[in-house]
């Protein structure tokens, strides 16, 4: 059993996993990053969805690709790296609930940029303003969250993007039924990565895919 330190300074005994095993946790918590769900929803939007952006030009889809890339990944990240480097933070992974305070809130003005703009642009389906929506209502609910325990954002992310997928495969859209299937599978798979590799509590990170639903939940009724 290895002992870490969680957010809050609670001592945690985890059990020992394999470097294959640990290895495929980074990788997966990587490629499925809390700041790269956007864009990956984005992508499905554009290219995948039958019906949302049908009508788009290809030059226009690149370009509402990169809107959504520059807003809510680079701008944030950047962000981050920022407060590392003026050491307003001790990394860059946000390690304690302290260090994730002006983080969040740098987000949550990019978030809301992103969907405030989105929305005036007649040319967007309403359910790709509704997943903006949901994203900074979830930045918000993790900004507050954060304030009694340090919330998982890969939970959070992963839960608001599985809902989405979900609400968007059963609304009559057309859509596959792959595609739940899928996001349930990547749901599983970054959760599991985040228990072995992190020092989250699996509280932490149960309550991170709850508020992600529900936050989406409450952009679709808006």
């Amino acid at each position: 059993m290895a002992t870490i330190i969680s957010g809050n300074g609670t001592l945690l005994d985890k059990p020992k996993f394999s470097p294959v095993t640990k290895f495929l946790a980074h990788f997966f918590s990587w490629i499925f990053h809390p700041l790269f769900i956007p864009v990956y929803v984005t992508i499905f939007l554009l290219y995948i969805h039958p019906y949302a952006f049908v009508a788009l030009s290809e030059k226009m889809k690149v370009f509402k690709l990169l809107f959504v890339l520059v807003n809510t990944t680079l701008f944030p990240a950047f962000a981050v790296f920022l407060m590392w480097r003026l050491r307003l933070t001790q990394s860059i992974f946000l390690q304690t609930q302290k260090e994730r305070i002006i983080p969040y809130a740098a987000a949550m003005i990019f978030y809301f940029w992103a969907w405030y703009v989105s929305r005036s642009q007649q040319d967007n389906h309403e359910v790709f303003t509704g997943f903006l929506l949901g994203s900074f209502l979830t930045v918000i609910a993790a900004w507050l969250a954060n304030i009694y325990f340090k919330i998982s954002m890969h939970a959070l992310a992963i839960g608001g993007m599985l809902f989405f997928i979900l609400w968007v495969s059963f609304s009559g859209d057309g859509t596959s039924g792959l595609y739940p299937s899928f996001a349930i599978l990547i749901a599983g798979i970054v959760c599991t990565a985040r228990m072995i590799i992190s020092d989250h509590r699996p509280v932490e990170i149960y309550a991170g895919i709850l508020i992600g639903i529900v936050c989406q939940i409450v952009a679709v009724f808006v």
